[in-house]
This record gives structure tokens, sequence and C-alpha cells, in this order.
């Protein structure tokens, strides 16, 4: 009998100091005296056991878990302060980026807010990827469910929500065809495929000759396609060679558009409704109409970049429905996914579309059942809540409000809808960015484009009295200075 109750008693123990939990020892403590009636020494022995357990369990673990590993995950897992976060992203990450000072860890709607609890109006919006508002209960229960179900096949195979994305899509927004991508860049990388495959397969175009046409201050990405038709230094400086056949002309000025178009070998022109990153730059009455003219008469293609200015951003579904034109190529993205997944989309008919056959172009992720369940909801979002009618009436507040503020400090006030900015006449006292600085003081996040603009961008779904707030937030702040 001795020996088992001490067999037991080991074994007791043995468990105990695997587990390295010392609670675990009165649990332990109590079966063995259940089996044997010295109770009094085991209690001696758990106590002495108690107070060298954790000693015993460091030692074991020292061996494959350095302590300042140790140390780091207790770090991690307490709240870092503002200047932990920003000191944190120098130290590991590439500084491609100038972030305005403000460290978010939380959105819902029209706000954010930072890890010190702070609340803040959002006049940025993702460059327009949550017009939706932050956390849309619908895209983010659409989000879910499909990612317990099926989030990637590839498109080596078929799956069961595709087919019908691409036909909520294509329906919506009436073309035959959608060429399903992730981000809006890559939406204009297929773009451009498209209009130089269809250059050479439909309108005879001699091969490798065909040209696409942009407008200077165009933004569409930082890829090498991208640059090469951009006209800021800060994008292309120290970055070519570049892609050959590409060309540039003024944005809204339809003389040199029509000079251009006049080379037979120009496949497109690719065009930003409204160029947003140039600073909010409306063009014309009429200019849309006009390039569509002119591109049907020279046998071109007219590609609209929607990317920031679609999707009710400017109180349109599309901001060319503002001149009921119709393009014959539509590239989509930011606010597809309501700002939760990267989700772009290339919209055209067939005659375009059909020019590239199987293993031309793809992606991994392009149209896998994740982004599609999520694009479907947030498309839902727009047209149920009526996010492009609440956008052009809270868009008409915002610039009548904003048009308040005084002339020396601000001198233009411009936009469509929900995509609007203001003009800061810089001086030795003030500038965009000391504004925006001063703005997230007062609770209101911005962020100023090419120096002296403010582009201001609140999610689709802000009211009445929030626009007055805000504008009045903005107007206090400018008048501060």
């Amino acid at each position: 009998r001795t020996r088992v109750y001490t067999l037991s008693l080991c074994l007791s123990l043995s468990l105990c100091l695997s587990l390295s939990r010392s609670r675990y020892l009165s649990v332990c403590v109590q079966t063995v005296e259940d089996i044997n009636p010295i109770p009094k020494m085991i209690s001696k022995l758990s106590h002495s056991l108690r107070s060298v357990a954790p000693a015993l369990t460091r030692a074991v673990h020292s061996g494959t878990r350095p302590a300042s590993t140790a140390a780091s995950k207790l770090k991690m897992d307490q709240p870092l302060t503002a200047e932990e976060v920003y000191a944190r992203e120098e130290k590991y990450g590439a500084h491609n980026y100038h972030p305005l000072p403000v460290a978010l860890e939380k959105g819902k709607g029209l706000y954010v807010w930072d890890v010190e609890g702070n609340r803040y109006y959002d006049f940025l919006s993702a460059y327009s990827a949550v017009n939706q508002g932050h956390c849309h209960p619908k895209i983010i229960a659409a989000l879910n469910a499909q990612a317990s179900r099926l989030t990637l096949t590839s498109r080596a195979f078929y799956n069961d929500i595709l087919g019908a994305y691409e036909q909520y899509i294509t329906t919506l927004f009436g073309y035959d065809k959608v060429l399903p991508m992730n981000t809006g860049v890559e939406g204009g990388e297929t773009a451009c495929k498209l209009a130089r495959k269809w250059a050479y397969t439909v309108k005879g175009v001699p091969k490798n000759q065909a040209k696409i046409i942009f407008a200077n201050g165009n933004f569409w990405g930082r890829t090498m396609a991208a640059i090469s038709s951009s006209t800021d230094p800060s994008s292309y400086e120290d970055f070519g060679p570049f892609m050959p056949g590409f060309g540039l002309i003024p944005y809204n000025d339809i003389p040199a558009l029509e000079k251009a178009l006049q080379d037979p070998n120009v496949a497109a022109f690719m065009v930003e409704p409204i160029q947003g990153e140039a600073g909010v730059v409306v063009p014309d009455p009429g200019y849309l109409t006009t390039v569509r003219q002119l591109c049907t008469q020279n046998n071109v293609l007219f590609i609209a970049d929607e990317v920031q200015t679609g999707l009710a951003r400017t109180g349109r579904r599309l901001a060319v429905d503002h001149e009921e034109v119709r393009p014959d190529i539509v590239i989509l993205g930011k606010a597809l996914s309501g700002g939760v997944y990267p989700v772009s989309a290339v919209l055209c008919d067939d005659e375009v579309m059909l020019t590239i056959k199987p293993g031309e172009h793809g992606s991994t992720y392009g149209g896998n059942p994740l982004a599609c369940g999520v694009a479907m909801a947030a498309l839902e979002v727009l047209e149920e809540e009526k996010l492009a009618e609440n956008a052009e009436k809270m868009g008409q507040l915002l610039r009548s409000e904003l048009s308040k503020l005084p002339k020396e400090i601000v001198p233009i006030v411009r936009g469509k809808g929900l995509l609007n900015a203001i003009v800061i006449k810089e001086t030795k006292d003030y500038d965009a960015w000391r504004v925006c600085m001063r703005l997230r003081d007062n609770g209101l996040l911005a962020k100023p484009t090419h120096g002296d603009i403010i582009r201001l961008a609140p999610p689709l779904i802000i009211k009445d009295h929030e626009v007055r707030e805000c504008a009045d937030i903005i107007q206090r702040t400018i008048m501060s200075f």
C-alpha cells in the first residue's frame, strides 16, 4: 500500500510541475488525501512546491524561450501610446508615407478613435474607400459569413459566388462583362491591357504602336505603368526607364484632346471625371460629354477612372453620370468593398472584354469568394441607403458652409457631392499641414494634398446636423490662426 501511495503522490506532483501552475497542487493533494490518510505531510510538501514551482517552470523554459521574447510578448499585450505606435512604424516599416500623427484603433460610421480614446470625424474616408462608413454592419456580416464558408479558390476552379457577383455588378452598371481584380491600380493596369489588345485585334493598330493618352495631374497608383503616365515628380523621379506608348495632355482641355486623337494609333483616353489626388479638380461643364463625342468620332476607347470618384461619392452612382455619358471602360475600386477588403473591377462590353483570352490576364485573388460577397454587400448598401442622393444634398450644404470662410485664407472651395477641397492661402503663420494638425486637435481628421489643398470627403452616411458641426469645426480652426 505504501508503494501505491508513494507512486500516486509522485504522479500527482509530476503532473503539477508539468502544468506549471501551483493552483493545481491543491487538487493533487486532495486526490492523495482521499486514498492515503497523511494529509499533513502532503500539505507541507504542497506549500514547499508552491514556492519553487515558478522557479522550476522558468528553469525548464529558459532553454527554449529567451527572456527578451517573454518581455516582448508582455509588452505587446499592453496598450501602446501614440508615440510608441509612431516609433514602431518608423523602426520596422518602410518610409514611403508621411501620416498625420494620430494613432487610430477603432472606427464606426463617421467616427474613428485613437489609442487614447479620443474620437474624431473622419473627413478622408480612406481616400473614399469607406463611403458606406467604417465597419458597416451589413458589409461586416457578409465578410464574416463568407469567410466562414470559402475564401479563396483561385480562378483554376469555379466557385458558387463569383457568377452571382458578376451578374449583379454588370446589371447594376449596364455593361456586358466585368473583370474582377483587387486594387485600384490593378484595375488601371487591366484597362490599359484591354485597350492595347483591342487596338491591335479590333482597330488594327500596327503591332507595338498603340498609344494611350492621359491628362496632366492624373493619379491612379504607383506601379511602373502608373508612374509612366504621371506628371508628379514624387511619383516618377529616379524610377525610370518608363513604359512607352503613353501620352500626356492638359486636363480639361478639349482642343488638346482633339489634336491628340488625330493620331490613328491612339487606343484610348484614360481620365478621372474629377481629379482627386490633384486636389479635387472639377472640369468645366460639358467636358465629359465632349470627351465621349471625340472618342467616338476617332474610334478611341474612353476609359473612366472612377476608383475614387465612383460609387456615390460625387452625388451620382458614377461621376460620369452627372453628364449622362457612358465610357467604354469603367474602373472601380476603393468603396467597392466598403473599406474592409481590397476589391476592384473593370467593366466593359464584349467587343473589348473578349479580346483577352484565357491565360493572357488574371490574378490569384481577383474574384475570390470573400471579395465577391463583400462587394455585393457594399453595393447593396449604396443602393438601399440612397447614399448617392445623400452625398448630393450634404455636399451642397457643406460647400455652402465652407464658402463662408474668409477669402483671404480660403480663396477656393470646390467639389461635387461629398468629394470636396479647400485651397489654403499659405503664409508664414499657417499652411495646409498646420491647419490639418489643428483640425485634428479639434476632433476632425483631414489630409493635405499638393501642399496647399485640403481634401474634405467624409463617409456618405453623414447627416445635416453633422455637416454643420463639422463646418463649424473647420471654421473655428481656420479662424484660430
